[in-house]
Parts: C-alpha cells; sequence; structure tokens
C-alpha cells in the first residue's frame, strides 16, 4: 500500500515497510497451500522482506532443514512476478546434520548453493550468519562473504545473536583487513524479552547505523494474548516455549497490552509489534502469520501510531 512508511535497512540499498514475515512456520505449522496464501496476502498488502534460513524446519520430526526455503522456491515458480516484489532474508551456520554446520568459507560456499536452489533464485537478497562460530576465523567468514557480494550471489550480508562484543569485533576485523562488514543484525527482542538488546548491543547498532530486524517479535506467541494460563498452553505448537513467560511480569505486560489495544480498537499482537517497532534503532520486527486472516491483523501493526503514553505505560512493564 502506498501509505506504508518505508525505513532505510541500515546501510543496504533497501528500504522496506517496518515488518519482516517469519517463514520458520512453512512447511512447520503450517502447509505449503497455506504457506502461498499467507505469502500471497503478505506481498499484496505491500509489504516485502521475508525472512527464512537453510535450517528451518529441522527441528520438525521427519524434517532435514530446508523445508521452508524449498516451500519460498515453489511459491516463486508459481508467481514469477512475485520475487521481483519480494526480498529474501535467509541465514547460514545453524546445524544442519552430517557436520554441514557453522560459518567456515567451504560450508558458506556449499551452503548458499543449497540455498539458491531452494528457493530457485539466483540471488539472496540479505544472508545472515545465523549464530557465532567459535571455531572460524571472522576474517575467514568475512571473506567468504566477499566472495559471494562479488560474485553477485547477495546482495547484503548481516548477522544474528550476536553480543555487543562479538558484533564490535566482526566490525572491527572488517575495517581492518577491509572486508564487506555486516550491515545487519537480528537479535531476539520483544515487550517481555529486552536485556540482551537493549543498552549496549542497541547503542552500538545505532551508532554503526546497522539495520536491526527482531526475532521472536511476539514472544513465541504469549504477546498475542492468546496464551492467558497453563491451561491454554495446547492451543499451538509452540505451547512449550510460552510456559516461561508466565510470570507477575508477564501478567502485567498482558494487561498493559490490553488496555492500550482497548484505546485504539486493536488487537494485543498489534500493539506488541507496533511498540518495537517504535523503539530506537529498529528496522522492523519479524513476525510469523498461519493464516491470511491473522496476517491481516499483524500487518495493521505497521499503521498503528502508539501515543507517548502508550508507549510510556507498555515500557514501564519492563526489562
Amino acid at each position: 500500500m502506498s501509505d506504508l512508511t518505508l525505513r532505510p535497512l541500515g546501510q543496504t540499498a533497501f528500504r522496506i515497510a517496518p515488518l519482516v514475515l517469519g517463514g520458520n512456520v512453512f512447511g512447520w505449522t503450517i502447509d505449503e497451500k497455506q504457506s502461498f496464501a499467507v505469502l500471497d496476502a503478505f506481498i499484496d498488502a505491500g509489504f516485502s522482506a521475508i525472512d527464512t534460513a537453510d535450517s528451518y524446519s529441522r527441528w520438525v520430526k521427519g524434517h532435514e532443514g530446508g523445508e521452508s526455503e524449498s516451500i519460498l522456491g515453489r511459491w516463486f515458480k508459481a508467481n514469477p512476478g512475485k520475487r521481483q516484489r519480494a526480498l529474501i532474508f535467509t541465514k547460514v551456520g545453524s546445524d544442519m546434520g552430517e557436520g554441514r554446520k557453522g560459518l567456515s568459507a567451504d560450508w558458506i560456499a556449499r551452503a548458499v548453493e543449497d540455498s539458491l536452489r531452494r528457493l530457485q533464485t539466483d540471488v539472496i537478497d540479505l544472508y545472515q550468519s545465523h549464530w557465532p562460530d567459535p571455531d572460524t576465523p571472522l576474517e575467514e567468514t568475512l571473506t567468504a562473504f566477499d566472495r559471494l557480494l562479488r560474485a553477485g550471489k547477495v546482495r547484503a550480508i548481516g548477522a544474528s545473536n550476536l553480543d555487543a562484543a562479538q558484533l564490535s569485533d566482526a566490525l572491527a576485523v572488517a575495517a581492518h583487513k577491509r572486508l564487506p562488514r555486516y550491515a545487519t543484525l537480528q537479535p531476539e527482542y520483544n515487550l517481555y524479552d529486552r536485556k540482551s538488546f537493549e543498552g549496549e548491543l542497541q547503542q552500538l547498532c545505532q551508532r554503526e547505523r546497522l539495520g536491526v530486524i527482531t526475532y521472536f517479535s511476539l514472544a513465541s506467541g504469549f504477546l498475542s494474548g492468546k496464551y492467558r494460563s497453563a491451561d491454554d498452553l495446547a492451543k499451538g505448537h509452540r505451547g512449550a516455549g510460552v510456559k516461561k513467560y508466565f510470570t507477575e511480569r508477564g501478567t502485567q505486560i498482558l494487561a498493559a497490552l490490553d488496555q492500550v489495544a482497548g484505546r485504539h480498537q486493536a488487537q494485543p499482537a498489534e500493539v506488541a509489534l507496533a511498540w518495537v517497532m517504535a523503539q530506537p534503532g529498529v528496522t522492523a520486527p519479524i513476525a510469523s502469520a498461519t493464516s491470511p486472516e491473522q496476517l491481516a491483523s499483524l500487518v495493521k501493526a505497521a499503521r498503528l501510531e502508539l501515543s507517548r503514553d502508550d508507549l510510556e505505560q507498555l515500557s514501564a512493564t519492563g526489562p
């Protein structure tokens, strides 16, 4: 939609609406047909950025990784025009079994070809290191990414799950060795889980002008308000991951979300995402949807303007 305000994704060439679609659910909690429906609805609503990883969804019994990327690839094949409207963010480094993991030059060179094949595309818009790899020198990893950038196989590089010291080291090595620097960071961040990003890491990202796309932006669904008690844990595939949020502070956060949502005639998930979007240095939260109807609610967050009082009330619940 033309009224969406686009934000620069760090110092990349990309400008995106402030919501990234999480691809972790494709082939896991929703099948291919439903995944296609969600993807169509996302692009048709004027959004573009889709985040996935080579390892999605290896945690499911009988899966070996690559399921999410493969569904995306088949969606592109079925909808040729959609690839030009989409930005694909994927990751390398998680354990794919049989020693296929980490950020060595050899594995990155192999893994990118696997991702490109599954995605049925000739270029990845943002290629991210999924986890720190203490066994591989940063120079080796960044040199491997440099080759991919020069070859035109990826357009930008980013990192996920780095703390402030690790990100600072990576930026320093890039500068010293004249290698490409990470342009984005993907940290865990939401209204409940704030300590690992706020402070030093957030300030570093702002100072170095990195794009920030947050994951678990709804705390595995807890901030949607769907889970109100332990009895609700059976409602979704993420029930076990939600249990830790049933604390006094979790209850306070849900109450604040309810109050702000009531003032805006919005859903708690929309308010929770809008809060993340409003935080300094954040480009966009990542959120997953399992149906076009659920997606229709989430995309409203990109147009939801929270007042200063709203933001202060929500922020007062933590960290």
